[in-house]
């Protein structure tokens, strides 16, 4: 990891805030603003601000002020909003810090205590703040000392810092994973390819994963062929890298990320405009990684598997053709129509072989793999797909739960029949330019064995961002790990 996420501590409610104070303000029906906590101090100040910016403590609307003595060099008040979640207190947490960032303080105080007593909540606005935080800017070196973060630690105001302390402890884990994903996508192709990304992905042995890395001869002699298919016309051989994260003696449960660390259609070459962002076409393994190292950060109490395949898809004349049949490693034939439908060529063995090898009762894959994802769902939600409608359910709450949206998409024999080849047992696409993410997750399902509930995430939108989000600024947002750690949370512990 290249980011560094920042130090957060917990004080007293009394506590005396120093550097840049967030504090709080609530819309009262009748009575106009109420101000929060230690804003309270100031509500004259802040009483002809709002007035002259017209505040009136809507949620994530905000008001700043700078006292004229004291040790808080600036004051940032926000509405709160109606009843918080931990997905809307991370928000919030978020967009305050997004409001601070650019000054020169050192530090940044919240004054959680003002909205309650919760501090489950409290550690909340803390993770948002911190995830928010998150730059990468590893490769710039010519930045402006006023471009330069200048924050370096997060303090909180609370009722019972050591309660808030204890559930940060978990959501510091996350954070870490979230920046891990979002360094991995952020990297260029030319730096991550994969052998480079299985190096770091094996790093998480130091947290204590268990980590298996197959290299091409192996992937060659255990018959991994549609996934070399992918990869035949690249300089950088494949990798597949296990991760297991054994914190239990309970049956497995499985995710299976596609990393494919760039893509370029193959043979059937993707147009020149916006190809550049194909280097995010990893983001599916990137996830995965990202979410056991927050497991085994926060000592997760849960047995995890982890599989990812590595490929990049190159145009060279040993690439994969239009039309070639491979045979994957369940055995079943697959003809190649577009070469730029490789995501699920990749995923279809390393299914595969995790059902195999770890008999999983559930698993879950992520990837990037339809632009037809976008045009269903846009950028803000990636879509589900699922045989299982008790594991789609635990996936949905999972969602709400934590700020990572999804929305559950349908599948069916009217769309896996369009997969049928004359030729071979299928082909990897469908028959049309409709339903696209639908028919991709059909191919997906073919490689499922029965009585494995399994669930696809297509998160070809959500990923990478060209706007700032929630709890992310503009580029890899880290979309994902905050969701299976929830949900491993929830099924598991």
């Amino acid at each position: 990891m290249t980011a560094t996420v920042l130090k957060v501590s917990f004080k007293p409610a009394d506590y005396a805030a120093a550097g840049v104070l967030l504090g709080f303000a609530k819309s009262e029906e009748g009575s106009g603003v109420q101000w929060l906590g230690q804003a309270k101090a100031h509500s004259d100040l802040l009483g002809r601000a709002a007035q002259a910016k017209r505040f009136k403590g809507a949620a994530s609307s905000a008001v700043e002020v700078v006292p004229a003595t004291g040790s808080i060099s600036r004051l940032v008040v926000m509405g709160s909003g109606d009843e918080l979640t931990h997905a809307s207190a991370q928000a919030l947490g978020a967009s305050g810090m997004q409001r601070v960032e650019a000054g020169t303080e050192t530090c940044l105080c919240i004054d959680a205590a003002a909205l309650g007593d919760d501090a489950s909540l409290a550690a909340s606005l803390a993770l948002g703040a911190v995830l928010r935080a998150y730059r990468f800017d590893k490769y710039r070196t010519e930045m402006k000392p006023e471009d330069r973060p200048s924050l370096t630690e997060i303090q909180v105001l609370v009722n019972d810092p050591a309660a808030a302390a204890a559930a940060y402890a978990d959501m510091e884990a996350v954070a870490e994973g979230v920046y891990h994903t979002r360094d991995l996508i952020s990297e260029p192709a030319n730096v991550l390819y994969p052998k480079s990304f299985a190096k770091d992905a094996a790093r998480l042995a130091d947290l204590g994963v268990d980590i298996t890395v197959m290299k091409k001869d192996e992937l060659e002699k255990r018959g991994f062929g549609a996934l070399l298919g992918v990869s035949q016309g690249s300089e950088h051989d494949p990798r597949v890298v296990i991760m297991h994260w054994k914190g239990t003696d309970q049956d497995p449960i499985a995710l299976v990320g596609k990393g494919v660390t760039f893509d370029t259609g193959g043979i059937s070459i993707k147009p020149a405009a916006g190809m550049e962002d194909m280097k995010w076409d990893m983001g599916g393994a990137g996830t995965v990684v990202g979410t056991m190292h927050a497991l085994a950060k926060r000592k997760a109490k849960a047995n995890v598997v982890a599989i990812i395949g590595l490929v990049e898809n190159m145009p060279d004349g040993n690439a994969q053709r239009p039309g070639d049949i491979v045979t994957s490693l369940s055995g079943k034939t697959i003809e190649v129509l577009n070469t730029d439908a490789e995501g699920r060529l990749v995923l279809a063995d390393i299914l595969w072989h995790v059902q195999e090898t770890y008999k999983p009762k559930a698993i879950v894959d992520l990837a990037t793999l339809t632009g037809a994802m976008l045009v269903a769902l846009g950028m803000e939600q990636a879509g589900l797909f699922s045989n299982d409608d008790k594991l789609a359910a635990q996936l949905e709450g999972a969602s709400k739960t934590s700020g990572d949206a999804l929305w559950r998409m349908p599948i069916g024999q009217a769309y896996n029949k369009q997969l049928d080849s004359p030729i071979a047992d299928m082909k990897n696409i469908g028959g049309g330019r409709w339903g696209g993410s639908i028919t991709a997750a059909c191919f997906l399902e073919r490689f499922i064995q029965d009585g494995t509930a399994w669930a696809h995430l297509d998160i070809a939108g959500v990923v990478w961002s060209d706007k700032d989000r929630a709890v992310s600024r503009r580029g890899a947002t880290g979309w994902g790990v905050r969701l299976l750690d929830q949900w491993v949370r929830d099924v598991q512990g």
